[in-house]
């Protein structure tokens, strides 16, 4: 059994990235915890927020309903604040993750894989997927703690596969789709860089097939993120599966060259 800490900027990241695995994982008897970098409080505000109730505390009561679907065995927060998209006036705001240090967030972070006595540790790519401020800054953290951990562990970063997406546009486009139906990962994103990598650079392609019901009820969980959460999961069985059946990670102690497999465990 491995111990996998998967560390995401914002509740709801999981969900859409590396819930499959983590189904998977969990599934298998490996223990699965999640660490949170932001509290997601510059996320969308559902309508229907009890009287006194925060976004913060919504979003919070999602991750853990997201957890239970997926068979997460504990939750942390790093609990810094949510930096907003690039160029936001909160990018500056005192607290918030793009601003802290690589000490005191990568320590933070460290003592977490320390008490869990973590085997895996799994951040983002060098640019976040997208280029969000909190993406970027988890990449950055990542490595900082995993050489600062007393048994330093493995470290993954999940990606996109660029080129599989682009196939899915191409033929979303040939079939009559609009643009604002077919989603381009060309387009510049949020830092101007197009979405995820290229195939050639990703190390791992992990099959999450039999685990998309998990991965559907833990998108469902963040409901309060309506835009984004409807749009994905409203997607046809058929283009969801294309989409996300397959979850991918570069291993930089590897380097590139694209295998199938299952990465999560002590190297």
């Amino acid at each position: 059994m491995a111990t996998i800490v998967f560390f995401h900027a914002h509740p709801d990241d999981e969900a859409s990235q590396t819930s499959g695995s983590m189904a998977r994982a969990a599934a298998q008897g490996d223990r699965v915890v999640v660490v949170y970098a932001t509290n997601g409080e510059h996320g969308e505000v559902p309508d229907d927020l009890l009287p006194g109730e925060t976004l913060v505390e919504r979003r919070r009561k999602e991750a853990t309903k997201s957890a239970a679907a997926l068979g997460t065995a504990r939750i942390e927060w790093l609990g810094y604040s949510d930096s907003g998209m690039t160029g936001w006036d909160q990018n500056a705001h005192v607290g918030a993750f793009h601003n802290a240090t690589l000490t005191d967030a990568g320590m933070r972070l460290a003592q977490i894989l320390d008490r869990e006595d973590a085997d895996v540790i799994v951040g983002y790519d060098w640019h976040g997927g997208y280029g969000h401020p909190d993406h970027v800054k988890v990449h950055h953290v990542l490595h900082a703690a995993a050489k600062l951990a007393a048994r330093p562990p493995r470290v993954l970063e999940s990606t996109m596969n660029r080129d599989v997406t682009r196939r899915l546009y191409q033929e979303a486009v040939a079939a009559g789709a609009t643009e604002e139906q077919a989603w381009d990962p060309d387009q510049p994103m949020d830092d101007g860089n197009p979405f995820g990598s290229n195939e050639y650079e990703i190390t791992w392609a992990v099959d999450v097939h039999k685990f998309l019901p998990q991965k559907r009820a833990a998108l469902a969980a963040h409901a309060s993120q309506k835009t984004d959460i409807e749009s994905l999961l409203s997607m046809p069985e058929e283009a969801f599966t294309a989409a996300f059946g397959t979850e991918y990670y570069i291993e930089p102690a590897l380097g590139p060259g694209m295998r199938d497999g299952w990465p999560f465990t002590r190297s």
